[in-house]
């Protein structure tokens, strides 16, 4: 869990998935991306509780 864990290092580790993520959608298929994408959200609903589908709804601008 990432209770232990400085923001810096938080924002660090997301900013490192935001590129792989980037570069992984310029080299994948649009399925391929976005069961990865579905994967990611699951195992980060699991590490830190998050519901990304409650927080954020289809069309919605979450940032």
């Amino acid at each position: 869990m990432l209770l232990s864990t400085s923001n810096d290092e938080v924002m660090a580790a997301a900013e490192e998935l935001g590129e792989e993520l980037r570069n992984a959608q310029r080299e994948q298929s649009q399925f391929q991306f976005n069961s990865l994408l579905m994967r990611c959200n699951d195992a980060i609903g699991r590490e830190i509780g998050v519901d990304y589908g409650s927080a954020c709804g289809a069309g919605d601008d979450c940032c």
